[in-house]
């Protein structure tokens, strides 16, 4: 089983000092992040589907065993409306990683506003279809979808489940490991519980004790017999704790 583990974007200011060397160039900050890291998740897509020449500036800088996942746009996630232009304009955006090989997936993080229903599982393959030939990952925000209903469409649609820890509030998932098909996802947030309902980067303040990443090193190896590959991603991103959480990760797993 292949690991990798990587941050929730990497082009962070707040990481100077802590991460970053104080006076790095942003253009050599990818270049330092590689020194450490095999994958990372490019989540600024998410506000903006940028021209397919800075997604080539981006892939070329990396070694070809360097692995990408995508965040897909707000427009197929959270407006959900008039999708197909968007999507196309997505898929030439990214379009330089996955000629490289390197894009290994989608990822589609949808809000907590966005119910479990026939519609919304219906519109889940709707996405899958529009992001082909890539492989979707879907992340949840709302712990309706926690049914048998869901993992059968998704199974049946080729469209894959991101397991997630965030904070322990009613209403959002659980810490459960679930794998759809042969790669699991893993999105650590924090859990950060006053300031997760407020929204901006104090959401993501936390830094995680050997204890609490112990639970998930648990979760991954009990994947050993089941999965080929696991992808594990840190969101706490405020002040570089991401970094360190994902280097403790990486030491207990003796990667």
């Amino acid at each position: 089983m292949e690991i990798k583990i990587g941050t929730s974007g990497y082009s962070f200011e707040d990481w100077r000092g802590n991460f970053y060397p104080a006076r790095i160039v942003k253009g050599k900050m990818l270049d330092h992040y590689q020194a450490y890291f095999n994958t990372v998740e490019i989540n600024s897509t998410y506000y903006r589907i940028c021209h397919p020449a800075i997604m080539y500036n981006i892939v070329k800088k990396t070694k070809p065993e360097f692995d990408f996942f995508v965040k897909a746009n707000q427009s197929l996630t959270h407006q959900r409306q008039e999708i197909e232009k968007p999507a196309a304009e997505f898929l030439e955006s990214v379009k330089p990683i996955s000629d490289r090989g390197q894009l290994k997936g989608i990822l589609a993080q949808f809000p907590w506003s966005f119910k479990f229903s026939q519609r919304n599982l219906d519109y889940l393959s709707i996405c899958r279809e529009l992001m082909q030939p890539h492989r979707l990952y879907v992340e949840f925000r709302n712990d309706g979808w926690l049914r048998k209903e869901t993992y059968a469409a998704m199974e049946g649609a080729g469209i894959s489940y991101v397991s997630v820890d965030g904070p322990r509030l009613r209403g959002l998932l659980p810490p459960e490991m679930r794998l759809i098909g042969d790669t699991a996802y893993i999105r650590l947030h924090g859990r950060n519980a006053d300031h997760w309902w407020n929204g901006g980067s104090l959401r993501y303040d936390y830094n995680y004790n050997q204890d609490e990443l112990r639970e998930w090193k648990d979760k991954i190896e009990s994947l050993k017999d089941r999965a080929k590959k696991v992808f594990i991603f840190f969101n706490n991103c405020h002040l570089g704790q991401a970094v360190k959480n994902a280097r403790d990760m990486m030491q207990m797993l003796d990667l």
